[in-house]
């Protein structure tokens, strides 16, 4: 049957079509925001802190019937002694007579006396900051009464504050994230040094310039690994959005802040040319990188799955069977990294369960869900990159490491609300990445940021930050 010809017909049909087209496009929207309220911690990347009111409950542990503290036959955890060397005083108790027939004991130890026992007390000295005022004295020739004035040498002038204050204030700063007029009060209250805010500002863009040296060594080392964890996490920089990113090995950590949330950055971070496997989440940044060498984290996999159950209808079904297959591959993780199984023993037990995981995208490509339909597709995609830490040595299943190194910085975002100049960017960036760094070595923040600071200003190398 032809069309209808008339005027009137044809502007009807016209407005039926586009009434059609938005309301398609009002549904998608409305799916599109139900999907974001049903949003939570559980399912999402959001904190917990940021879960709305409507969300679950998080799962609480059964409270134990134990009572608090240590249980009955637990080794005591004693406090470690410290070494002779650290000791500045040691107060001796020696008995004088015998406790069973008061003879007169001798002074000495003899070699049969059992050594003493020990007890050690710390406190601290009273912390006035030691302060040196320097003079440049004048005196008037008796023969010419010229005035000859004995100049402070320009080595002493160039600072106002000593390097381990410096240092001290930039590990409250970088390792503590407290803000600089709580630096200034620190400084004032606690050591009696009067110090103002502007001053607190030039020595902390101070230690970042002597804490350069260290950041680029940090990203050579990252650029250059086999294996490395990428995360990254908002930041503000004069109320403009930023990002900081991380890159990690299990003993250097390197941070950068940069404009935007793109392969750019994660060259600045990583090297124009990226080596290596990466460790991460699913953002598409990272899908320039080759699949084969990319292992995309399971923590995300697990919450996009529950984000299936909350969803219901025809994902619900999906969710729940791809929640059991994470299950069994956690299950099997934790049995090779406790020594339970070998990798061959491994392989054997996920093998079967990739290719669970398969078929069960496969079947959700062709859901009639979208957003399930959607997300199974770019999982197939990824293929390789769900079972590389199956093969790969250093390579775990979650890109956790990563983000325990960032929530550093998250808790700075917090408290400070970003920076507010591009200086203020690089200080962060440079300690946070010697201050987690040397937390991954087990090595002691002020002392590194004393001798860092001390040779930058003696002009010489600065200390390593990674270790051989």
């Amino acid at each position: 049957m032809d069309a209808p010809q008339c005027p009137g017909c044809r502007e009807r049909d016209a407005r039926i079509a586009k009434l059609e087209r938005r309301v398609a496009e009002l549904e998608a929207l409305v799916r599109d925001l139900l999907r974001r309220l049903g949003g939570n911690a559980s399912n999402s990347s959001l904190p917990p802190s940021a879960n709305p009111p409507g969300a679950p409950v998080p799962v609480q542990k059964k409270k134990s019937a134990r009572r608090p503290g240590g249980q009955p036959g637990h080794p005591p955890h004693l406090r470690q002694l410290a070494p002779p060397e650290r000791v500045n005083k040691t107060v001796r108790f020696v008995p004088k007579e015998c406790q069973h027939c008061q003879a007169m004991l001798p002074k000495e130890a003899g070699p049969n006396d059992p050594p003493p026992t020990r007890h050690q007390v710390a406190e601290l000295p009273e912390l006035t900051a030691i302060i040196t005022e320097y003079q440049g004295h004048a005196r008037t020739c008796p023969c010419c009464g010229e005035v000859t004035q004995a100049p402070i040498p320009a080595e002493i002038r160039a600072h106002s504050c000593g390097p381990l204050l410096t240092a001290t204030m930039s590990y409250f700063a970088g390792r503590h994230h407290v803000g600089k007029r709580g630096v200034e009060e620190i400084v004032e209250d606690v050591f009696d040094a009067p110090v103002s805010l502007g001053t607190v500002s030039a020595l902390e863009q101070e230690m970042s310039q002597a804490l350069a040296p260290a950041h680029r060594e940090a990203l050579a080392v990252v650029q250059q690994a086999a294996v490395k964890n990428v995360d990254e996490t908002g930041w503000k920089q004069a109320g403009r959005k930023c990002w900081l990113w991380v890159a990690a090995t299990q003993s250097v950590a390197a941070f950068v802040i940069h404009a935007r949330r793109s392969w750019e950055a994660l060259t600045v971070l990583l090297g124009e040319t990226i080596q290596g496997i990466l460790i991460s989440d699913r953002w598409g940044t990272y899908n320039q990188v080759p699949v084969s060498r990319r292992q995309v984290c399971w923590a995300h996999l697990k919450r996009d799955f529950q984000k299936c159950v909350d969803r219901g209808g025809k994902a619900k079904a999906l969710g729940a069977e791809g929640l059991m297959i994470v299950k069994k591959v956690f299950k099997a993780w934790h049995s090779f990294r406790g020594g339970g199984c070998s990798r061959d023993q491994l392989q054997d037990r996920l093998w079967p369960i990739a290719r669970r995981l398969d078929r069960l995208l496969q079947r959700g490509c062709a859901s009639s869900d979208h957003a399930t339909a959607e997300f199974c597709a770019n999982l197939l995609v990824l293929g390789e990159a769900l079972w590389l830490f199956m093969i790969e040595e250093d390579v775990e299943p979650t890109n956790n490491h990563a983000e325990r190194l960032l929530r550093r910085g998250v808790l700075w975002r917090k408290n400070a609300f970003g920076c507010h100049s591009e200086a203020g960017c690089r200080f962060v960036e440079r300690i946070l990445t010697v201050v987690q760094t040397l937390r991954l070595q087990q090595r002691r923040v002020l002392s590194f940021l004393y001798e860092t600071l001390r040779a930058h200003r003696a002009g010489i190398k600065t200390p390593a930050l990674a270790l051989e």
